[in-house]
């Protein structure tokens, strides 16, 4: 059964993809995320089956890994797809998220000597830092996991020399009850076997 159109938007770099009523902190969201082109840069699909490229592995294992670098989000589904990746995402608004962003392997992007105080913390993002405050208020913990994961794909593939590239931006929808939960989980999960009817083939 295809999923509806509404599902996706067949535009992605759009002024803003971001719900300007939501805060992205708490929440569940279907989070779709591609290759630049549309290349297919993580693998092939033969038989009916997904054959991860070494990219496409190390993204895979990243995915396993965002929890325990995120520890307010919870990985409900996933597919690695030869040129996206769809996610289901739980985002828990009540844990507080730590205070730097650490990636897969335990890479930190900030890489500080100790952990800031909230003091610290709140007095960093004063003054110079104010403009960034306002984006990474704006963009939530949901941008922040989704650059993370991003940004250690890209690493792999640059310190590998892998030719490899994402599309500047990702989509995500919210998911608001139990019934499109269901909708989206299923079109998760059977989106390898119904690839040459998807609207990402390629």
């Amino acid at each position: 059964m295809p999923m509806p159109d509404n599902l996706f938007r067949d535009h992605y770099r759009i002024p803003s993809a971001r719900a300007v009523w939501h805060d992205y902190n708490g929440g569940v969201y279907f989070v779709t995320i591609c290759t630049q082109g549309r290349k297919h840069f993580f693998g092939e699909i033969a038989d009916g089956k997904m054959q991860l490229s070494e990219v496409g592995q190390f993204a895979e294992e990243c995915i396993a890994q965002m929890p325990r670098h995120n520890p307010y989000a919870e990985i409900v589904s996933y597919v690695v797809m030869p040129n996206h990746i769809h996610l289901i995402v739980a985002i828990d608004g009540d844990v507080i998220a730590p205070h730097r962003v650490e990636t897969c392997h335990g890479a930190s992007l900030q890489h500080p000597t100790s952990q800031p105080t909230s003091e610290q913390w709140r007095a960093s993002l004063d003054g110079k830092n104010e403009k960034m405050q306002g984006i990474a208020n704006r963009q939530g913990r949901l941008s922040a996991m989704i650059g993370g994961f991003k940004q250690s794909v890209t690493r792999f593939a640059t310190q590998n020399h892998i030719p490899f590239a994402w599309q500047t931006r990702f989509h995500d929808r919210i998911i608001r009850n139990h019934d499109e939960m269901n909708l989206v989980a299923e079109y998760v999960e059977n989106n390898v076997a119904r690839w040459e009817s998807d609207k990402f083939y390629t």
